[in-house]
């Protein structure tokens, strides 16, 4: 996996995964962010890290649909989010980014493993929970 910083569309899998977000017809777009979200929790096993790196993406497009969400500015981030276009995502995808998240900084993830390997996990543990806060943050 080809990273450069630890942001949620800064990888080659996440840059592609959010490419093929942006290819997909708007009205199947929220099915695309909810799959990976639901891969990650559906692995019984080791956590593969593309699955990893694609939940945390999908996570990050939820968190840009919260009120009073930051704005997204990745150049690796769908281009329809930049462009501040929204999605109609489903309430049930909030909590499930979250316990997707909860996943992927498990010790049987490999995305949490390669950032340690890498020497640099509390940048990716920061991203994370800065994600989660902002999925878990009272309205």
């Amino acid at each position: 996996m080809g990273t450069w910083a630890a942001g949620p569309f800064d990888n080659d899998t996440a840059a592609d995964w959010s490419g093929d977000l942006d290819d997909a017809a708007p009205e199947e777009r929220p099915a695309l962010v909810e799959r990976a979200l639901r891969t990650v929790l559906d692995e019984p096993d080791h956590l593969d890290s593309d699955l990893g790196v694609e939940a945390v993406a999908a996570a990050a497009v939820v968190v840009a649909h919260l009120p009073g969400a930051f704005p997204v500015d990745s150049p690796y981030a769908p281009e329809f989010l930049t462009a501040g276009a929204r999605l109609d995502l489903p309430e049930r995808l909030q909590p499930l980014a979250v316990r997707a998240l909860d996943r992927v900084v498990a010790d049987d993830s490999e995305l949490a493993e390669l950032w340690a390997e890498a020497g640099e996990p509390n940048e990716f543990l920061a991203e994370v929970a800065r994600l989660r806060a902002a999925l878990t943050a009272p309205v």
